[in-house]
């Protein structure tokens, strides 16, 4: 049997209790596993201890992913932990940083594994941008870059669409110039279900915030607006 591949993502890296129960009734599971990985804020400490919060709200068993080990403190590789797992939660940061020290520990493969094998995975901000063939970045000083993705999703990714006035034009230009792919847009509360690589449906957390389709079409942009229901 074949497992569906699923992918939550939306455009902040906030925690929030409507997606984050969301994702975890897209397990399937009573009480699934649900793991918050941090990588990109650098651990923070404050945004750890939010991911907490709202799963002391939702019927989830949370656990956060740590790349600051050592050999004599941790006896589980990243691939067993990862592979335990029922839904991954990537948090929002440097989504460069984030990348470089998950290709050099592995984690980007153990990673696609368990997305092939059926862990749901989210996440918000940098947390999306990963997934994606490649986006927009605050990652680098001075303005914001292109970035390249793990491409789990072949298709780009432009998230806090609505927050920040100079992320819509950028990617639109990206497109249009062939910098970037036809690609996924989410403003910061609203977020895109995929199954198998292919849009399922989009939620929102109020009439204001919503996903779009963006691509190019005779040499025009066309952003198309993704219907999504309101959860709470």
């Amino acid at each position: 049997m074949t497992m569906k591949k699923q992918m939550v993502v939306y455009g902040s890296g906030r925690h929030t209790v409507p997606f984050l129960n969301y994702i975890a009734k897209a397990t399937g599971k009573e009480k699934p596993n649900m793991c918050f990985i941090p990588t990109a804020s650098g651990e923070d400490e404050q945004y750890i201890a939010s991911f907490f919060d709202v799963c002391s709200q939702i019927d989830v068993t949370p656990q956060v992913f740590s790349v600051w080990i050592n050999s004599y403190d941790q006896k589980e590789s990243f691939e067993e932990i990862i592979s335990r797992m029922d839904a991954i939660i990537v948090g929002g940061g440097n989504t460069l940083n984030m990348l470089a020290i998950w290709k050099a520990q592995g984690i980007d493969v153990a990673l696609k594994k368990a997305y092939d094998n059926g862990v749901v995975m989210g996440g918000g901000s940098a947390g999306s941008l990963c997934w994606f063939n490649g986006g927009t970045t605050d990652s680098r000083p001075k303005e914001l870059s292109i970035v390249g993705g793990m491409a789990f999703i072949d298709k780009s990714h432009c998230p806090h669409y609505n927050s920040e006035t100079s992320r819509r034009p950028l990617y639109f230009e990206n497109i249009k110039t062939g910098k970037l792919s036809d690609g996924y847009a989410c403003d910061d509360r609203s977020a895109i279900h995929f199954i198998d690589g292919e849009v399922h449906t989009s939620v929102s957390l109020n009439d204001e915030n919503h996903s779009y389709y963006v691509y190019l079409k005779d040499g025009e942009i066309v952003e198309e607006l993704i219907p999504s229901t309101i959860i709470s």
